[in-house]
């Protein structure tokens, strides 16, 4: 299962940069002026998750494999986006594939980088990326909705559903709300819901790009960026994407020592990552053994056969029952035989819901 956030935001707020940190690379282009990115790169990195090292030295993996989570660095959105200006359909095209937006805000001032309005006010420019995507979730519904309303009205059933839950988004974005305050009744509605693929409808964090200054605490552009998410039940995170670049060449100790003169107790990046994955609602369970310690992801509330499924679709396809350590008990008995001897090794079925943590070994037929 491939999760991927898309790194948005207009022209030079820093969006290339914190791509080729994120993904230690210098493969998006990061240059003064806009459109430098016309296709999407694309970038796996692994989830920060210091519970996996801890499996790892307990069981002596000779690997550690961690989760991962994508991030696309998609190009520059401007005014007229919705309309096709600046490649705007393409751009909207690539938002469109991913499954939650990582919103990039200059929060600096900086006068030797030109910003497409010639001032720095990250919640304008929030709003004019925001309402591109409206504007086009708008003229993509008003066109879907009267012909599901049509059919509708001839008896179909789906298409009953589908003009019910694609009104509600319409009347939601006719009030210049964005797509997911949308609330579906039920599977069947949110089945309808998910499968319009809105772009407004996505997760959104928005990661306030500040200068090095103020990368523990802040500035008051990234404080009202936090008071804009939190009216919207949003998240947001502060980072220095100039320091997050100085960080990609150095060993772990250099980058602890660099941290701490700064005032930082982890990478911004571990913080986008951390909030990206928690964004989509991901949880992380392991397998663990001598060969290797790994991490995988799964949706939260997902059942035992599921999570076997993230192997290999023959552990799903045959599943019979998964062995469960609590993370918890595994780091506190020593390991997987520590666990059993105590009683804290579980026998699971296929109703078993996934907890964050779960150690998991899958009995399989097939």
């Amino acid at each position: 299962m491939g999760f991927r956030c898309g790194i948005v935001g207009l022209p030079n707020v820093g969006k290339s940069t914190l791509f080729n940190a994120l993904t230690e690379t210098q493969a998006a282009q990061a240059a003064n002026y806009p459109f430098c990115t016309i296709e999407p790169n694309v970038g796996n990195v692994g989830v920060p998750d210091p519970r996996l090292d801890k499996l790892a030295e307990i069981a002596g993996s000779q690997k550690i494999i961690p989760t991962q989570l994508g991030f696309v660095d998609i190009a520059g959105l401007v005014r007229g986006a919705s309309k096709g200006e600046g490649l705007g359909n393409q751009f909207l095209g690539n938002i469109r594939e991913v499954d939650a937006i990582v919103h990039v805000l200059r929060c600096f001032e900086n006068d030797d980088i030109q910003h497409v309005d010639n001032k720095v006010d990250p919640v304008s420019d929030a709003e004019t990326v925001e309402t591109e995507l409206m504007l086009a979730d708008l003229e993509s519904l008003e066109k879907r909705v009267p012909a599901a309303q049509k059919k509708a009205s001839q008896g179909d059933k789906e298409a009953k559903l589908i003009a019910s839950v694609l009104g509600q988004a319409l009347d939601l974005l006719r009030e210049g709300k964005p797509a997911r305050l949308t609330q579906p009744k039920d599977e069947e509605e949110a089945r309808v819901f998910q499968q319009a693929q809105l772009l407004t409808a996505k997760p959104v964090l928005y990661v306030c790009n500040v200068e090095e200054e103020s990368a523990a605490n802040g500035n008051a552009f990234s404080a009202r960026v936090f008071e804009k998410a939190k009216a919207e039940g949003a998240e947001a995170v502060i980072v220095s994407a100039a320091i997050e670049a100085e960080l990609v060449g150095m060993d772990a100790e250099e980058r602890m020592v660099f941290l701490e003169e700064m005032g930082l107790h982890e990478t911004g990046l571990a913080r986008v990552i951390r909030s990206g994955y928690e964004l989509l609602h991901l949880i992380t369970f392991f397998t663990v053994g001598p060969k290797e310690a790994r991490a995988w992801t799964v949706h939260k509330g997902a059942k035992a056969p599921e999570a076997a499924g993230e192997i290999h679709s023959d552990m799903q396809r045959g599943f019979i029952r998964a062995e469960t350590i609590a993370y918890d008990d595994y780091v506190a008995l020593g390991g997987e035989a520590g666990a059993k001897e105590a009683g804290k090794l579980r026998q699971e079925g296929k109703e078993y819901v996934i907890a964050d943590g779960d150690v998991l070994h899958f009995k399989f037929n097939v």
